[in-house]
């Protein structure tokens, strides 16, 4: 039997450590959790990530730095807006905002995080760039399981059973 390499339309498992190369701090890791479980190429992981860890095997351990473009893309100076501080009245009510602090909007394309940047009398200036966007990001990944993803996984595009979506 021939052993199975990470390629498209497989069910990977992996542990993984994402860091910032300037600093070398750790911005995610699953240790001390399950292995992440996800369908290869599927647009679940950013990008590079799957590139970088296509063809390998069960038992590999891999260590690559991506670009801001193959990772959570460059910052767009467009996505920081300010938005009347009125809009967040019913929120202030249950708790005071804070510049640092991430919410959620809902817009007509669906839920769109955000980071309070500034906050004025008047004013709340949200980014809604990813909190990595513009960065470059180093990832240690052992690869633990991978197996053929079902019909069922491959029609609704994503993981089923442990480590993945239950219905």
């Amino acid at each position: 039997m021939t052993e199975l390499e990470v390629s498209e339309n497989m069910v990977a498992s992996v542990h993984y450590k994402g860091t910032l190369p300037d600093s070398g701090d750790v911005f995610d890791s699953s240790e001390g959790r399950e292995p992440l479980t996800f369908l290869v190429g599927h647009k679940q992981m950013i990008p590079g990530f799957e590139e970088e860890i296509m063809g390998a095997k069960v038992g590999d351990s891999l260590e690559f730095t991506l670009s801001s473009d193959r990772a959570y893309g460059d910052r767009d100076e467009q996505a920081v807006m300010e938005i009347p501080r009125s809009q967040f009245a019913q929120l202030e009510e249950q708790a005071s905002l804070e510049v640092g602090m991430q919410l959620v909007a809902q817009m007509p394309h669906g839920p769109s995080p955000f980071t309070i940047t500034t906050l004025t009398d008047d004013a709340v200036t949200a980014d809604f760039n990813h909190t990595l966007a513009g960065q470059s990001l180093t990832f240690s990944v052992d690869i633990v399981e991978l197996r053929k993803a079902t019909d069922d996984e491959l029609s609704h595009g994503h993981v089923h059973g442990p480590g993945g979506h239950q219905h």
